[in-house]
């Protein structure tokens, strides 16, 4: 089993690498090499699974790179996120939508998994009333447009049978690293962050501001479990929603402040932003009655997505508010 992972660098794709690492199968077969794909790796794994594959995605001598290599599944998290994507149409339009249409195109072949991590981007504003998988995506952003149309392509190919797709549309996923990364999502992760160091937090959003977001160990169980689902499992419908939370920001800080166990209220300060707001924040009661079904999961409830996401990074026992 050849298993590659594009965008291997990042916040989500290192998450999964280490944990195919670990498990060293997938699909019932030992994995004999592990292809990880992206722009650099300052220290890759000693592994003698790891193959590392260095270049711009964006550009057909990675990609061919790639397909030299003959994977058998793919996990696809490569991309250019909503913020830098909408700042720079092209280079969005490029990573996120033709670069991969290139990838899938060359690797076509009868019996190969793809994994897609799509976006609930795809739904744009204003929000629809409640969110299902039978809701009308109405993408508001390039990102989400873009993520719409791979999942629309590799649904076609999958229906062709010359490739088996799985495209999960993902929430919010916590808690991304620190430095900035263009998500201008980044708030729901930055809140863990600066309470994580116990020091105050300016939320873009109002109190009531609703999120979907899940715990990144909850992602990558969700992708490996997207990965090993039999074909025959999954309905004609190859996109659909991955379970996640719903949950205001004032819920999200008061868990993460709980799971802390530092005394008074929690040190956030709302000071709205209406377009992050609307985006981002503003998110009705979502179903995700296919992924139920196929066994998916989330965290459970806001105190577990609290302890998942601080298990993870680093504590300072101390509450800095001045």
């Amino acid at each position: 089993m050849r298993v590659a992972i594009t965008g291997a660098g990042g916040f989500i794709g290192r998450r999964l690498a280490d944990a195919l690492r670990a498990r060293r199968s997938l699909r019932g077969g030992a994995i004999e090499r592990l292809m990880l794909v992206d722009r650099a790796f300052a220290d890759p794994p000693a592994d003698p699974l790891i193959e590392t594959i260095a270049g711009d995605f964006g550009q057909n001598a990675c990609r061919e790179a790639l397909a030299q290599t003959a994977p058998d599944v793919v996990f696809h998290l490569a991309a250019i996120p909503g913020g830098a994507a909408e700042a720079d149409y092209a280079l969005g339009r490029n990573v996120n939508l033709e670069a991969p249409l290139a990838l899938f195109d060359r690797l076509a072949k009868p019996g190969l998994v793809v994994v897609n991590a799509s976006s609930i981007a795809v739904f744009g504003t204003p929000l629809p009333r409640a969110i299902c998988d039978d809701t009308l995506p109405v993408p508001t952003l390039s990102y989400g447009a873009h993520k719409l149309m791979l999942e629309i392509h590799l649904a076609d190919l999958s229906r062709r049978g010359t490739l088996d797709a799985r495209s999960l549309r993902l929430p919010g996923i916590v808690a991304r690293p620190s430095a900035p990364s263009g998500h201008v999502s980044a708030f729901m992760s930055q809140i863990f962050h600066a309470f994580a160091a116990g020091e105050a937090f300016v939320c873009p959003t109002r109190p009531e501001g609703a999120v979907l977001v899940e715990s990144v160990a909850t992602c990558v169980a969700n992708l490996i479990h997207a990965a090993e689902l039999p074909a025959a499992r999954l309905p004609p419908r190859r996109a659909f929603l991955a379970p996640c939370l719903r949950v205001t920001m004032a819920q999200l800080a008061a868990a993460i402040w709980r799971a802390r166990r530092l005394t008074g209220a929690p040190p956030v300060t709302y000071a709205p932003d209406a377009k992050i707001e609307a985006q981002y924040a503003a998110y009705p009661p979502t179903t995700t009655q296919i992924a139920d079904a196929l066994g998916f999961h989330n965290d459970g409830d806001v105190d577990a997505l609290a302890r998942n996401v601080l298990a993870g990074l680093p504590m300072d026992g101390a509450d800095k508010r001045i």
